[in-house]
């Protein structure tokens, strides 16, 4: 595989086809570099929501997982389906990268815990409807395709009634703000509604990296159009005691904005 050098970074409006297929490729070839940068800080079992630490072990947001199906999507090497095998979950860790899944196996064996995956795009999941009691993603999916209500369609489409489908991302506001971690990175230097996607490109000008911006009431209006109801919206504080920097992200800033957002949904449950 030709590994591309990135030439060109901008906000700029690319075809959805292009953007949308780039990811599987770019985490490929990143897959490697992107578990020795961030491992320590997943863990090879722990389910963590986003920078700032927070734990599925702190709030719980996917409920009681014990003896559910769970499907995780944009899963990366399964920390998360890991850690919630242990809770009593009958988990499947899905995503698009072969090379983030051959990552998962080698924590499979590491931990002794083997976690059923599949290589899948979130856009089109290859489950029957209503498997599974509960669907999420740790800052999986989401960001870097430029039709997320698909993805919510299928979250939904594969749920039971009931079932809750949470996601993380990065926090809406960041989008204004310089990916810096320092007090630079706490001025605005382009506008909140500009949702034109930010795009690494070659020398040849072909796209290696894309990543979207929604605004917030982009992602509320994106689940209910998908048939899905907000049961809760949370923002993570930066914990006083995690000085890790991860990108953009950082103990600086954290203080002052947010990093991540997780949105916390549900399939109406079965009339009766």
């Amino acid at each position: 595989m030709e590994n591309l050098g990135v030439d060109r970074v901008e906000y700029r409006s690319v075809d959805d086809e292009q953007g949308g297929s780039v990811a599987r490729r770019w985490w490929d070839e990143n897959a490697t570099e992107y578990a020795v940068e961030h491992g320590e800080f997943l863990g090879d079992a722990d389910f963590c929501w986003g920078p700032e630490g927070l734990r599925e072990a702190d709030l719980a947001l996917l409920g009681d997982v014990a003896g559910q199906d769970v499907l995780e999507v944009g899963a990366g090497a399964a920390q998360c389906s890991r850690w919630l095998a242990a809770q009593g979950a009958r988990v499947v860790a899905s995503d698009v990268s072969l090379e983030m899944l051959r990552h998962a196996a080698v924590l499979d064996a590491r931990v002794g815990v083997s976690v059923p995956t599949v290589q899948a795009d979130a856009r089109a999941l290859p489950f029957p409807p209503a498997t599974f009691d509960a669907v999420f993603t740790s800052f999986g999916a989401i960001p870097f395709v430029p039709d997320p209500l698909r993805i919510h369609r299928e979250a939904r489409r594969v749920l039971r009634p009931g079932g809750r489908w949470v996601f993380s991302t990065t926090h809406p506001l960041r989008w204004a703000f310089p990916d810096d971690p320092t007090e630079h990175g706490l001025t605005a230097h382009r506008s909140y509604f500009d949702r034109r996607p930010y795009v690494e490109s070659a020398a040849t000008g072909q796209v290696i990296y894309t990543e979207y911006h929604r605004t917030l009431g982009d992602h509320v209006r994106d689940v209910v159009a998908a048939g899905l109801e907000v049961v809760d919206v949370v923002e993570p504080e930066w914990p006083t005691d995690n000085d890790a920097v991860w990108g953009g992200w950082g103990p600086v800033r954290g203080r002052f904005l947010p990093g991540t957002l997780i949105v916390v949904t549900r399939r109406p449950a079965a009339p009766e």
